[in-house]
């Protein structure tokens, strides 16, 4: 048997030794898959240290997820449906997604994979630690039982997030729940696929998320009225909700209880729509009583991601020389337009002079605006997605007047009267509406791809939207190729395949 040298990464935290080890094929080691050993020699073993790992995770959101978890999940979600065009076709990574020719060397489908997997171990580290750390730490300041609980399932929501996510994308993924020991030439057969893992079925990926998702809906913090920044039982439950209403694990009533939940928690609809993305000379808006979970940052310190989508309204002149990504579409639009909707489009959509011209003349030229400030926050739960969630599964149980009830209150919050009785006479007609007031209340907040997906419409829309014998043609799209069954999911980035080839590809690619 071929003796092989295993390189390890300098990234890791903890320092390996070279060994020679009699295993076959051999790939280079991949630092998303552990950060530290889980045994005595860790080098956590305090509150502090579980302290400094917790602020570590809300930390990581601040400056990472712009990029990975918001900025590429919009062109995923919106770019690839009936939103959004991609923005710059200078751009091929972009571009590639939009028109669904996305190939294993994307390099945006790379760094998500990346990115997810490292924040996985992000959340690994607490999560494996903080047991053995309760019942074992002699410090002076003690970790409290509702701290162990908390910063536990704090850790479990942000696991169940990105382990969601990667289901989403790529369907089967690599499920990183332990951190192994240092590993030697006497434990190589035991620990060597947690180093170099498999693809676990997606049916057991779900399973996990709601497994983690279930202790944090018991045990997360409450929610905080003035800080929305927060993993709380709210935001475990409004997730959760999310999980119970994809195919993999599809429970409508689960939908409902968990949807019931987060609304008993004391959150309520802004008056109106703007304000969740509104602004003074001051600052930007934060936490409404709407809001469930947001990333946030002060006008000192603020996000980057503004200039990605249209001008910094604080100031104007920032970064603006350069054709902004996810551009709303005409098709988004007109659904605007037909449903006499001007105040969610204006909140959504912003037209402004500038000096290129792509997809509108640079006269009058479309921007997404939800993101208006470098203060702004970037909400990724709130209580409109949740009605309109609730209604979507009120629908697929059969409770179509109540699910009336409910899409009428976005409805009515954007100054548009109720629904034609006429919608509740079918379960096909009533889940039309849903979806499309899903569609207006929630773009450009990444779901649209997903709604359609999960209801087989993703295909007919995506491929219409470039065919001129469809009436929703629109020249403005890039040429796309058609979508399959195949490829809905990602390709697995060809860069981590090499790294490890206990990788499989997806079907498609």
């Amino acid at each position: 048997m071929k003796i092989i040298n295993l390189i390890l990464s300098a990234a890791v935290v903890v320092a390996f030794q070279a060994c020679d080890l009699d295993l076959n094929p051999h790939t280079s080691y991949n630092e998303n898959n552990v950060n530290v050993k889980n045994d005595s020699e860790s080098q956590y073993s305090t509150r502090t240290d579980m302290l400094g790992l917790r602020n570590s995770l809300y930390n990581s959101w601040v400056k990472d997820i712009q990029e990975k978890g918001y900025m590429d999940w919009l062109i995923t979600t919106e770019t690839r449906s009936d939103n959004a065009y991609c923005g710059s076709p200078s751009t091929g990574a972009i571009v590639a997604i939009e028109a669904n020719n996305q190939d294993p060397a994307n390099p945006n489908v790379a760094r998500d994979w990346d990115w997810y997997l490292k924040q996985i171990s992000n959340a690994n580290n607490i999560i494996c630690n903080i047991d053995n750390i309760f019942e074992k730490d002699t410090s002076a300041v003690k970790m409290t039982q509702k701290e162990h609980d908390e910063w536990k399932s704090e850790a479990l929501c942000w696991r169940a997030f990105n382990l969601f996510r990667m289901a989403q994308l790529w369907g089967d993924a690599p499920m990183i729940t332990v951190i192994p020991p240092e590993i030697t030439s006497e434990n190589i057969e035991d620990v060597y696929e947690d180093y170099y893992p498999k693809r676990t079925p997606v049916d057991e990926i779900y399973g996990q998320v709601i497994e983690d998702l279930n202790y944090a809906c018991d045990n997360a913090p409450d929610v905080n009225a003035s800080d929305k920044y927060l993993f709380s039982k709210a935001f475990a439950h409004g997730l959760r909700a999310r999980v119970y209403a994809e195919k993999q694990r599809q429970d409508w009533n689960q939908v409902v209880n968990d949807c019931l939940a987060v609304e008993g928690m004391g959150f309520s609809l802004v008056d109106n729509y703007g304000d969740l993305w509104g602004y003074n000379d001051d600052d930007a808006v934060r936490n409404t009583k709407e809001s469930i979970f947001e990333v946030t940052w002060s006008r000192n310190s603020g996000n980057w991601v503004w200039m990605m989508y249209h001008r910094n309204a604080y100031n104007p002149s920032d970064s603006y020389s350069w054709a902004k990504w996810t551009t709303p579409s005409r098709s988004l639009a007109a659904a605007y337009d037909a449903a006499g909707d001007t105040e969610r489009k204006n909140a959504s959509i912003v037209y402004d002079e500038c000096g290129w011209s792509l997809y509108y003349p640079a006269a009058k030229y479309a921007f997404m605006h939800k993101v208006p400030t470098n203060a702004s926050s970037v909400i990724l739960m709130r209580l409109g997605e949740i009605y309109l969630l609730h209604a979507e599964a009120l629908v697929m149980t059969g409770d179509l007047d109540n699910a009336y009830i409910y899409t009428n209150k976005t409805r009515n919050r954007a100054g548009l009267a109720n629904l034609p009785l006429s919608v509740k006479s079918s379960k096909e007609s009533m889940l039309k509406a849903v979806l499309d007031e899903r569609r207006l209340e929630l773009a450009f907040e990444g779901f649209r791809f997903f709604d359609l997906a999960r209801h087989d419409m993703i295909k007919d829309v995506h491929n219409s939207m470039s065919d001129p014998s469809s009436p929703n043609y629109d020249s403005y799209w890039q040429k796309r190729t058609p979508l399959t069954d195949e490829t809905i999911l990602f390709p697995v980035p060809q860069t981590a395949i090499d790294k490890n080839s206990n990788l499989t590809q997806n079907p498609g690619y």
